[in-house]
């Protein structure tokens, strides 16, 4: 129910990324408008404790708006994502500062968790120094983290910075998915205030308990990557189909009468199909271990990081398949 209270939104917003797919591609970020079109869907909030305005809904609500943007527009799908994950440190920063950084209507997080910062402790908090690749959604984030490594402590906690203590290099040149924004970013001795970080490395109690929470943090992230690759693969079908329907230059058997191309199309399909299918199966059987026990146990873990990874490797083999099937 929670993701239909803001499907109408989210398509409008999804509706506008694909017309402009050309024009995020050259600009290398997602053009102001859209990010509004996609704040106001509240993409960004699903995963966001209600109590502070956030709509905490499901794992399976989050992976089917993230599946849905990327179709649309793999950058896209891709910054869905990205501020959607990162909503779950929502659920386990202290509330003073779950409720500075998400209380916002219009908060969107991103960041990188691998620890290429350095924290230095001081009066009142630490002082941090590092640069980190992967900077994705960087064009319209509100706060932005990275992994930190503090001195005299163990652990590498994401920690959450300033926007105006963070400098964005330019990185991101690439070949593709180039409206991520995914350009590396550091600070030099930026000051954190104690306790404004989430260390998963120590497997840390949510401070708000709820299923979401409970559910496996680096798991749902790895999900939410996989989802990506689903929401790619299924427009690079429907890609393929409509162009099978075009007859080539100087042949007398369109595409979609070649038995070669039936064959690509429907292994392609089969391979999208049976991942999600996956993902779903082993999603369900967690999210009820997350409502019934509280916690996930270390094959639970496993499998939906299996289910993750296949998903990926699937959906990759399926646009392949489209792509050279396409010509």
């Amino acid at each position: 129910e929670r993701m239909l209270s803001i499907e109408p939104k989210l398509t409008h917003a999804l509706v506008m990324a694909d017309a402009r797919a050309d024009e995020i591609e050259r600009e290398g970020r997602l053009p102001p408008d859209l990010a509004e079109a996609l704040i106001d869907s509240e993409v960004f909030r699903l995963w966001i404790p209600k109590r502070y305005g956030g709509l905490e809904a499901s794992v399976t609500d989050m992976l089917d708006a993230i599946e849905l943007a990327a179709y649309h527009d793999g950058a896209t799908g891709w910054c869905v994502m990205i501020g959607g994950t990162t909503a779950l440190n929502a659920g386990f920063l202290p509330a003073e500062f779950a409720e500075q950084i998400y209380g916002d209507p219009r908060a969107v997080t991103g960041g990188f968790g691998m620890p290429a910062g350095k924290g230095v402790p001081v009066d009142g908090g630490i002082r941090v120094s590092g640069e980190w690749a992967w900077g994705s959604g960087s064009s319209h984030c509100t706060w932005f983290g990275g992994g930190v490594m503090i001195e005299g402590k163990k652990g590498a906690p994401f920690v959450f910075f300033d926007m105006n203590d963070i400098e964005f290099l330019d990185t991101w040149h690439v070949a593709g998915m180039k409206g991520t924004a995914s350009t590396h970013y550091r600070t030099t001795d930026a000051f954190v205030p104690e306790g404004r970080w989430v260390d998963f490395a120590a497997s840390p109690d949510p401070i708000t308990d709820s299923p979401l929470y409970r559910f496996s943090f680096l798991g749902a992230l790895a999900l939410g990557v996989s989802a990506v690759t689903i929401g790619l693969a299924e427009r690079a079908i429907d890609e393929l189909i409509q162009l099978a329907e075009k007859q080539p230059a100087g042949s007398s058997k369109g595409l979609a009468e070649r038995p070669v191309i039936q064959s690509d199309l429907a292994l392609a399909e089969a391979n999208v199909r049976s991942a999600r299918a996956f993902v779903r199966e082993v999603v369900e059987q967690c999210w009820d271990a997350a409502n019934l026990d509280g916690r996930l146990t270390d094959e639970q873990k496993r499998l939906l990081r299996l289910a993750s990874t296949n998903a990926g490797r699937r959906s990759a083999e399926a646009v392949d398949l489209c792509y050279h099937a396409g010509g």
